[in-house]
């Protein structure tokens, strides 16, 4: 186990050697972190959170409650799993068959937000800043800013840094800019997805 001076880990939680925890990071109730994994600094993974061995957690990231990250899965910085949302890493599991070596990677890009109860299927890129609504089954790419919901999850919108609603269009023909209402910061819609423009003072 690493010691633990830099970051706390609840006595009921374990951490495998070989893991890399940055300080700040909070590991509460019956936590597991596997093998060589490398978590960056001021994490807060709640209760029955799983890390399997190698993964590869950013800065600032929250995992809530029973969430298992899987071998194969990388998470930015400023990432958020909602409560019992799943990763995959095997796209055609057996039981009977033995399939480490076809891990598919999911990367999770920074400032994404996955909602309570979604399944992120394994091979899929998540857009920086996207939000994946509660429920919602992605089997595909994310694009940055996106606003995705339902099974198969679908683009309804983008939104802000700030998470707030953004007044884009969502057809692909179509393009576009905005304000964010909230925080001001500007955005703009062309055909090669959305981008910010500006950045508000408080950034």
């Amino acid at each position: 186990m690493e010691d633990k001076a830099e970051f706390f880990a609840h006595e009921t939680a374990w951490i495998d050697d070989g893991s890399v925890i940055g300080e700040g990071t909070k590991i509460w109730h019956f936590s597991h972190i596997m093998p060589n994994c490398t978590i960056g600094r001021n994490c807060n993974f709640g209760q029955n959170v799983v890390v399997s061995p190698d993964c590869i957690i950013g800065n600032n990231v929250k995992i809530q409650n029973n969430v298992s990250v899987y071998s194969g899965v990388i998470l930015e910085d400023d990432v958020f799993c909602g409560p019992s949302m799943v990763f995959t890493n095997v796209i055609n599991p057996r039981s009977h068959v033995n399939r480490k070596s076809e891990y598919q990677q999911t990367l999770v890009k920074r400032g994404a937000s996955i909602g309570a109860n979604a399944t992120v299927v394994c091979g899929n890129t998540i857009g920086q800043y996207s939000f994946i609504g509660a429920g919602s089954v992605v089997i595909n790419d994310v694009p940055n800013y996106a606003k995705v919901v339902g099974n198969p999850a679908r683009l309804i919108g983008y939104v802000c840094y700030c998470g707030e609603n953004l007044e884009l269009p969502v057809a692909d023909s179509e393009t576009g800019s905005c304000t964010c209402s909230a925080c001001n910061r500007q955005y703009e819609k062309t055909s090669a997805g959305v981008a910010p423009l500006t950045k508000a003072d408080n950034s």
